[in-house]
């Protein structure tokens, strides 16, 4: 069984900087994607980022470009999302979500399984 748990959310100022962290287990492979997502109230929900868990390649939407970087520790079996720069539009529920064929993709509809969620909340 395939699970998710992410920590590192909290609140911060516009400007400030977060880590959240995916700790995984259940999985004996290293060949998926680990996805990033948020949601904020109103909103649906957005691909941010994801990270091939095998070689570490990266993509990131639009919005975060520049600003986040996704990063893995295999031996920890974890999965980090550096968000610098950080603009109250960026306050959301934060979801780390895996992909089992490692499509590289940042449609929700392409990942199976889902933590529980982090709240990450900019603002002064």
């Amino acid at each position: 069984q395939v699970q998710l748990v992410e920590s590192g959310g909290g609140l911060v100022q516009p400007g400030g900087s977060l880590r959240l962290a995916c700790a995984g287990s259940g999985f004996t492979r290293n060949d998926h994607t680990i996805g990033w997502f948020r949601q904020a109230p109103g909103n649906e929900r957005e691909g941010v980022s994801c990270i091939s868990y095998s070689d570490g390649d990266t993509h990131y939407a639009d919005s975060v470009k520049g600003r986040f970087t996704a990063s893995r520790d295999i031996a920890k079996r974890t999965v980090y999302l550096q968000m610098n720069n950080l603009k109250p539009e960026d306050t959301a529920v934060y979801y780390c979500a895996l992909d089992p064929l490692g499509s590289m993709t940042l449609d929700e509809y392409d990942y199976d399984y889902w933590g529980q969620g982090t709240q990450v909340t900019v603002s002064s």
